[in-house]
């Protein structure tokens, strides 16, 4: 960590340097604000250490001008206990923290590693919003089709606008994986992105959760919570499985929608919210609304940008760089060979489940690869003759105890497959207890 020392008093100045580069650190020492801000336009620190009252330009206004350079530069101010105010205001325009002369350097060095931690938390969050931004990045998302061009064009259009879209799609399709493809190339990328999945949500608690409830609203609210609204200000909320949201409620949905404000549960005040708004669906909306069981004016005011993401049989010429996505993201070690009868056997099969089953697919593909090679004999044979029960390959010059854990593994990948990788979902379909599968899975 590089730091700048700025004092005109020399023995304070060069016993707290000696220090500082004793505990490690990359020191500069200055007698003279102006020198210092001169230096730091072509070699910017970390932090900066300096006096309060000084020839020439003093601290604070060295503060002004050194922060107009770079805002992330950390400030800490010197101050004789007759400058304390001048430190608080200082504090006001950017500085982290002060100390009163004469002071122990060992009380320094804590704020110091204090601010060593902050600058390693800030350029990790800045390497995961890099990772983030790349991994949902246009131009590295997967598929050529001419359906998944259509969709990428509509998202080049809505991305970076504050209209309303609505993602229409079979289960297992990526909405919203599209969500944060149209939130991350929006210029609301760095603010945040809030998820409320309404399938999830009973209406006891619905309100509550979307609004959120001030102190004493029912028993247990035990202190006041913000909702996901408010969460989601200066970002995008996401309302997953939008047509699971109680009729009753609607309406307050759609007040929320169009006036951009809300109200917390048992609350009396309007709280003004700025966020955008992306809906989900696998139903049809227009029929429910026509059965009476979905609003028209809420329907109407999601629906101003509707996406629908094809189903993967639609778009079966995206599955060969699919499978080759997603075995990258498996594979361990070595790049996982895939020869081309895979890929025809796998456009062949109809992925009732379409993108997340072939990803759940290939993860399996990739374990049971050998030698780093997914071949036509390593596909299931559900997978490679759908519609037809096939218990067991190749029965002859096997055991009948081989014969049986052949059986019982196929129709445990099966119920897994139809059940989209849910351990609860594939026990219950299998008649046993999550227990037992728990044990065949780590035996298998």
């Amino acid at each position: 960590m590089k730091i700048f020392v700025v004092d005109d008093e020399r023995i304070i100045r060069v016993s707290l340097v000696d220090d500082l580069r004793d505990a490690g650190y990359k020191v500069r020492e200055f007698s003279n604000a102006r020198i210092a801000l001169m230096t730091m336009q072509e070699d910017m620190p970390d932090v900066v250490i300096s006096d309060m009252k000084m020839p020439e330009m003093d601290g604070l206004e060295f503060l002004k001008k050194a922060k107009e350079l770079n805002p992330d530069v950390y400030f800490i101010m010197m101050t004789a206990f007759s400058t304390v105010s001048t430190a608080v205001e200082a504090m006001k325009h950017g500085a982290y923290d002060y100390i009163n002369k004469p002071f122990n350097n060992e009380k320094l060095l804590i704020i110091l590693r204090r601010i060593k931690e902050l600058i390693k938390v800030k350029d990790e969050n800045k390497y995961l919003r890099k990772q983030i931004e790349q991994e949902f990045d246009l131009s590295s998302f997967v598929g050529k089709s001419g359906p998944m061009t259509e969709v990428f064009d509509l998202i080049k259009i809505v991305a970076d606008k504050t209209t309303s879209v609505l993602i229409t799609g079979e289960t297992g399709t990526g909405k919203e994986l599209l969500t944060k493809v149209i939130h991350y190339n929006s210029n609301r990328r760095k603010n945040p992105l809030i998820k409320v999945s309404c399938a999830i949500l009973n209406r006891e608690i619905f309100e509550s959760e979307l609004f959120g409830h001030v102190k004493g609203a029912f028993t247990g609210a035990d202190s006041d919570k913000k909702g996901r609204f408010e969460l989601a200000d200066t970002g995008t909320i996401y309302l997953d499985d939008i047509d699971d949201v109680p009729l009753e409620l609607q309406v307050k949905l759609l007040r929320a929608l169009e006036e951009r404000e809300i109200e917390r549960l048992g609350g009396k005040e309007p709280i003004k919210i700025d966020f955008r708004v992306i809906a989900s669906t696998k139903k049809d909306l227009k029929r429910l609304v026509e059965e009476g069981k979905f609003r028209e004016d809420l329907f109407y005011r999601l629906n101003v940008f509707p996406i629908n993401i094809p189903p993967l049989r639609e778009r079966v010429s995206d599955i060969p760089a699919l499978v080759d996505h997603f075995a990258s993201l498996f594979s361990e070690k070595e790049p996982i060979m895939i020869s081309p009868e895979v890929y025809e056997t796998l456009k062949a099969y109809p992925f009732p489940g379409n993108a997340r089953e072939l990803k759940n697919l290939t993860e399996r593909l990739v374990l049971l690869a050998r030698d780093n090679r997914i071949t036509g004999k390593t596909i299931p044979n559900e997978i490679k003759f759908p519609g037809r029960t096939l218990i067991c390959s190749s029965p002859e010059n096997k055991t009948l105890t081989e014969i049986l854990e052949e059986v019982e593994r196929n129709t445990i990948f099966m119920a897994l497959d139809q059940s989209l990788g849910n351990k609860a979902k594939a026990a219950e379909m299998l008649g046993i207890p999550a227990s037992t599968l728990k044990s065949k899975l780590a035996k298998y």
